[in-house]
């Protein structure tokens, strides 16, 4: 059996610096060279045939360690399946027990049962108590290392290892970044329907981690993610109008963005986190303003008697797309983002709503109601290719992935319970339901974290 070279020092090789709720994480190259992959999954909008890959139990040297390398395995056994691409092999089929991932693993064994991919890693506790997570990704068919990482953190913060690691495992396998080391912010609704307590909450992408971020004691909604900052931008109904707040996740600290006259709402930050879109409503219409968070002057870019709301950026900057009733009745218009002209690119049947620009630039996502349904989908940034996602009776709030590739969204089935989180592949597969410690509502996705 070869052995692999053995590891180069933990900041030889390549260098990732991360921040892990204030804990530095430290990331290394565990091999300078790259096999030339057998195993790749081609991603399309089409059916994907999901790869068998193993991820067994991480190799540890304590029984504590041991249980943090079990947890670091299930969650990105977890991450890969709820992709849709990956088909985790159930640990029971496994005919070889990884000691040491310093050694090449039988490749035999995994082929026989089918495992075109295998994930081997090792968890140890450093003198200075932090833990030392390593991994490495093997082509099965070919024998060959496809990449190896080592990463050092305070133990704390084991399941941000495991996202990083099944964002390096999906994009060397499909060539596309993950989305697994990123979080949500949504609205934790709990109570009687006429008498509901909205709070804002955040979580990681999966579920875990939920973190109160306001009491409840006044309404909030539409909660937006900075793509550049710690902050988040959204709207609450206090005892006057209702007002747009910056809150930074890290201090806890928030503050109004501005102090206008009648009702603002809708707020999405600008791609560099500089500025702040929002509707501001003037008697029976309402129309979008921009403000610059350093000067805080505030620019109008729409001027009608319609009602013009739910603005979103393109990722660079240039354009706005914007819901508007304009025209008879709420559709898509997409504008140049310092004014003008606006151009409405959606014709279907029925009303379009709560547009959002892919982080890819390829798609815009949009609710649509009509025949007492209501849809998510998405359309190219000039109206055509529309593609609905899913329907029922009452879905809304599209928010993309990092990697532009899932849709996150609430659906309330009405009567007398509440809304829920899901997620969609933009191909229309492999819908699945977020899991949250009550009703949940109006989800922004952050980018990623690393």
């Amino acid at each position: 059996m070869p052995l692999m070279p053995s590891f180069p020092s933990a900041m030889s090789l390549t260098r990732r610096h991360a921040l892990i709720g204030g804990a530095g994480v430290a990331a290394g190259l565990l091999l300078p060279s790259l096999a030339r992959a057998q195993t790749r999954l081609q991603v399309t909008e089409g059916n994907v045939a999901p790869l068998p890959i193993a991820i067994p139990n991480f190799v540890a040297g304590t029984p504590s360690d041991s249980e943090v390398g079990n947890g670091v395995a299930q969650v990105i056994t977890n991450n890969l399946k709820r992709s849709g691409l990956f088909a985790p092999i159930d640990q029971a089929a496994f005919i070889e027990k990884i000691n040491n991932i310093d050694s090449a693993p039988q490749f035999a064994n995994w082929k026989s049962i089918n495992a075109q991919a295998l994930v081997t890693g090792r968890m140890s506790r450093q003198g200075d108590g932090r833990l030392k997570a390593e991994f490495r990704l093997w082509d099965v068919a070919s024998g060959q290392q496809l990449t190896g990482q080592q990463y050092f953190t305070s133990p704390d913060y084991w399941r941000r290892i495991a996202h990083i690691i099944s964002d390096q495992i999906y994009e060397r396998l499909t060539g596309e970044k993950g989305y697994f080391d990123s979080r949500v912010v949504f609205v934790d609704e709990s109570g009687k329907a006429q008498n509901r307590v909205k709070r804002l909450a955040l979580m990681d992408q999966d579920g875990a981690n939920v973190r109160y971020l306001t009491r409840g004691a006044d309404l909030v909604l539409t909660p937006r993610f900075s793509p550049s900052t710690q902050e988040i931008t959204y709207m609450e109904f206090g005892q006057g109008d209702p007002r747009v707040y910056l809150f930074n996740i890290e201090t806890g600290q928030r503050e109004i963005v501005g102090n206008f006259p009648g009702m603002s709402f809708s707020p999405r930050f600008s791609p560099d986190g500089q500025r702040i879109i929002m509707s501001l409503q003037q008697g029976g219409n309402s129309n979008l303003f921009v403000m610059d968070l350093r000067s805080k002057s505030t620019t109008r870019l729409t001027d009608t008697p319609a009602i013009d709301t739910s603005p979103s950026y393109s990722p660079d900057g240039a354009r706005i797309c914007f819901e508007s009733d304009r025209g008879g009745k709420p559709q898509v218009y997409v504008m140049p983002a310092s004014g003008g002209g606006a151009q409405r690119i959606s014709f279907g049947e029925g009303s379009y709503s709560t547009p959002v620009w892919s982080p890819r630039g390829d798609y815009i996502a949009f609710t649509k109601q009509g025949g007492g349904q209501f849809a998510i989908g998405i359309m190219k940034p000039d109206g055509s290719g529309e593609r609905i996602l899913t329907s029922g009776f009452h879905n809304e709030g599209p928010t993309f992935a990092p990697n532009g590739r899932v849709v996150m969204f609430f659906r309330d089935p009405g009567g007398g319970g509440g809304p829920s989180l899901y997620t969609v592949d933009i191909s229309g597969r492999n819908e699945q339901k977020v899991p949250t410690p009550g009703y949940a509502s109006d989800p922004a996705w952050s980018p990623l974290l690393s």
